[in-house]
């Protein structure tokens, strides 16, 4: 069982950056990938970005490509999603999710975090 929590969301301006963590307590942690999603109010949840167990491998939504970047610290059994030019459909709950591979469908992660709220005024 792995337990994720998420922080670092909040109100920020178009055009801001806000920079998202998802800590972990097992060491397991940096034994798998991680991903973010998102999911709007009334909308399903979406794949925003994942990161392989090492680092090495990233994968992004063409959405938030070049703006979005996604990297890990497995010392600190930690993942970030630095997110920058933010636009007010970037406006969502904000999950980090684990899994054995960088996969972008949400069926396919076993463990999840309780979402942190980005929201993104014009």
């Amino acid at each position: 069982q792995v337990q994720l929590v998420e922080s670092g969301g909040g109100l920020v301006q178009a055009g801001g950056s806000l920079r998202l963590s998802c800590a972990a307590s097992e060491r397991t942690f940096s034994n798998y990938a991680v991903g973010w999603f998102r999911q709007a109010p009334g909308l399903e949840r979406e794949f925003v970005a994942a990161i392989s167990w090492k680092g090495g491998s990233t994968n992004f939504a063409n959405s938030v490509k070049g703006r979005f970047a996604i990297s890990r610290d497995n010392a600190k059994n930690t993942v970030y999603l630095q997110m920058n030019s933010l636009k007010p459909e970037d406006t969502a709950v904000y999950y980090c999710a684990a899994a054995d591979f960088t996969y972008t469908r949400v069926s396919l992660y076993a463990y999840w975090g309780q979402g942190t709220q980005v929201t993104v005024s014009s």
